[in-house]
């Protein structure tokens, strides 16, 4: 309806409560997806090389920046998938200007490798971005890498754990920044670097690694918070500092989940000054996943009046149901944004206010991210919205056909009745039935512990036999 007043004069809009931020201007800004490396380190995910293409050229249409392709030298699958990817983009099926990142190590022979694949699969090094990454945290350093380090530095074994910190502060600081430049060296171009576990490391420590990398060639920092135990007030502690050691450059940040927590995070972080936010599509990822890109570029746009120039926010839900399809991973229906019910109104009450105007319970415009509203009768629903859907001219013309006229009696029944339905429907055993084949499908999605042990006693006997041989890789299409 057509209200007296101007909206924001009834209600306060979001953005009264998040101007006058430090957020990047939105031509900066650089939407980075890991849906096709981190995303698929989910459990039980496994991507074909085609799918991979076509998710990557979704992706492009979507209007995403950066593409994260993982470790292409360490399976032939990875590597046919990046060989469709960079011939799509020489074909013009994917954007000229999206950028492609694979990893590597903080280690030369990575490097080595990374290249010489490329150029098996006719890639120049020079249409890549290369992430040399190593750790962050003093756990990791010591306790992760620690042995690594020792080798490195040309220590012995037996030093590992009488060794200070500071040891494997400096020895990290080499060994990263060797690579970067050898990488150099090799002619590589665009070098992004970062070290693990960025949440909980050292301040003045991360602050060191990311001038080490940039003045031994790196061209990107990317901070991490790997085991995603950030809180906003973490986010305010470490990301002013690193953005105002080093204005003016590009600066990721790449955010897991464990606390549901990754997608205000990377906001929070961009109100700093942050321009480079890593998402992933449905927030698929490790464990509890990474910023969902839906929750940020959506809460960007409504939360913070932000709008990405050339994102293509009505695809939001299309590009969803595509990577739920080639993952195996369905969205829980309430999912923010892109949840098949979170345009469905049942309650009474709410569905009653809706009909009157849909910003009465409703702040995001469905049309925007590729939905649109619908109702739903069971349980909770009232006559109010009965009879709003059977006044509707094309249903009224449709009861009158069937020569049923509505009346309230009619109308009350049949309020009654979905009610009562909805309620039986509770109690059946396809009901049911439907959440117990969700899981025990999602059980079966990789293979479980005690499976792999078994496998691994018939594979043996039957090499000890000479009957099975090993095939390390399966390049599927």
């Amino acid at each position: 309806m057509k209200f007296r007043e101007p909206l924001n004069e009834l209600i306060h809009q979001p953005t009264d409560f998040t101007t006058g931020k430090n957020f990047p201007p939105p031509e900066r800004i650089k939407i980075y997806d890991s849906t096709l490396r981190d995303g698929e380190q989910m459990p039980g995910v496994a991507f074909s090389p085609r799918q991979k293409f076509e998710l990557a050229v979704a992706l492009s249409d979507i209007g995403v920046d950066i593409m994260d392709l993982g470790f292409p030298m360490a399976a032939l699958s990875d590597r046919r998938a990046l060989q469709l990817i960079v011939q799509g983009k020489r074909k013009g099926e994917i954007r000229e200007d999206l950028e492609l990142l694979v990893m590597c190590r903080s280690n030369p022979k990575d490097i080595d490798v990374t290249i010489q694949t490329l150029e098996e699969i006719d890639v120049d090094k020079n249409d890549i971005t290369f992430f040399i990454f190593t750790s962050g945290s003093d756990l990791h350093l010591k306790y992760k890498i620690g042995k690594t380090l020792i080798k490195y530095m040309g220590r012995k074994e037996s030093e590992w754990l009488n060794l200070p910190v500071e040891f494997y502060r400096e020895a990290n600081l080499k060994m990263m920044c060797d690579t970067i430049r050898y990488a150099c060296d090799r002619g590589v171009k665009s070098i992004e670097f970062g070290g693990e576990d960025g949440s909980r490391s050292d301040l003045e420590y991360t602050i060191q690694i990311a001038k080490s990398g940039y003045e031994a060639g790196g061209t990107r920092y990317s901070f991490p918070d790997t085991v995603g135990c950030f809180t906003p007030e973490g986010v305010d502690y470490y990301i002013p500092r690193i953005v105002q050691e080093f204005p003016g450059q590009d600066i990721v940040v790449h955010f897991h989940n464990d606390f549901g927590l990754a997608g205000i995070n990377t906001i929070r972080a961009m109100s700093h000054g942050i321009n480079v936010p890593t998402c992933t599509v449905n927030g698929m990822g490790e464990r509890a996943g990474n910023a969902p890109l839906h929750e940020v570029v959506v809460g960007l746009k409504i939360l913070y009046g932000i709008t990405l120039p050339h994102f293509k926010y009505e695809k939001l839900r299309q590009l969803r149901k595509m990577v739920e399809e080639y993952s195996g991973i369905p969205v829980a229906a309430n999912t923010p944004i892109i949840g098949e019910g979170v345009f469905l109104h049942e309650s009474g009450i709410h569905t009653a206010g809706m009909l009157i105007d849909k910003s009465i319970y409703q702040v995001i415009d469905p049309e925007l991210v590729g939905a649109e509203i619908k109702y739903v009768f069971g349980k909770h629903s009232g006559i109010a919205a009965v009879k709003a859907v059977l006044e509707k001219p094309a249903n009224r013309e449709g009861l009158e056909k069937d020569g049923v006229e509505l009346t309230p009696e009619l109308i009350e029944a049949v309020t009654l009745f979905v009610k009562d339905a909805r309620q039986k429907r509770t109690k059946t055993d396809s009901f049911i039935n439907v959440t117990e084949a969700y899981y025990r499908e999602y059980e079966h999605l990789g293979i479980s512990e005690l499976r792999l042990v078994e496998l691994a006693s018939t594979i043996g006997r039957l090499m000890q036999e000479g009957l099975f041989k090993p095939k390390l890789d399966n390049e599927s299409k």
